[in-house]
């Protein structure tokens, strides 16, 4: 991977992984946990990051199911048009996928915007409405809210919200959802670093809670495989 030396142009991307260990360590090992999500189940309460996977596994599929989900971050930021955006309320009972990274990010967040916006199209006119993709800088400071306004079309699709903030607020907010985010770090080459965990947290329409993770390595035809089924929150 090729690092740029001008501080305008892309950076090296590197990730961090999952605060949850005990997620981060399924993801990586490629296991899909299958469960029910009944409505008894217990939430995360955005104190600390909780996910439990359960040992019915299936290597076959992208997906990540969580015996106990992540309660929605509890977000208030800013929007590709300069506007108050609360991620809770603004997508409550929507089909949510949320990810946090960077535009600067020469690789796996550009192509992850990609190939969700690409499995999208695939989908009905209806439900392409329905879904709702979040997308959250990891690098505040240079992604202001024209910039994702200018990237997020070409990186991914023009329906993707694009938002920015205070950093210590959005590291919060990760950290909800057992994302991991160091704020961004110039190096003496002028380099600028983002470290971030590469997930995609997939929220239910039905729950708003965080029941299935995606890795950086999901392809477009899993993800196009498994959209209509987290459209109607039903375990991919």
């Amino acid at each position: 991977m090729s690092v740029q030396k001008n501080d305008e142009q892309a950076r090296p991307s590197r990730r961090a992984p999952l605060i949850v260990a005990v997620a981060a360590a399924v993801a990586a090992l490629g296991v899909t946990a299958v469960v029910s999500l009944s409505g008894d189940n217990t939430t995360s309460t955005g104190v600390g990051p909780v996910a439990d996977v359960s040992s019915d596994t299936d290597t076959t599929k992208a997906a990540t199911v969580l015996d106990r989900p992540f309660a929605k971050p509890d977000l208030v930021l800013t929007d590709t048009q300069g506007k108050k955006y609360d991620l809770r309320e603004r997508t409550k009972g929507k089909p949510t996928l949320i990810y946090f990274g960077y535009t600067h990010c020469p690789d796996v967040c550009p192509l992850t915007m990609s190939n969700i916006a690409i499995a999208k199209k695939q989908l009905p006119k209806a439900d392409q409405e329905k879904l709702q993709v979040v997308f959250v800088t990891t690098d505040p400071e240079r992604d202001t809210a024209a910039e994702l306004a200018k990237w997020l079309p070409a990186a991914g699709d023009p329906s993707f919200t694009g938002l920015t903030g205070d950093f210590s607020t959005i590291q919060a907010g990760a950290r909800q959802i057992g994302i991991g985010i160091d704020p961004p770090k110039k190096e003496k080459d002028g380099s600028v670093v983002s470290m971030h965990g590469a997930q995609v947290i997939a929220f239910s329409p039905t729950t708003d809670q965080g029941y299935v993770l995606y890795g950086e390595d999901t392809t477009v035809d899993e993800y196009a495989k498994d959209l209509p089924k987290l459209i109607k929150g039903e375990n991919p």
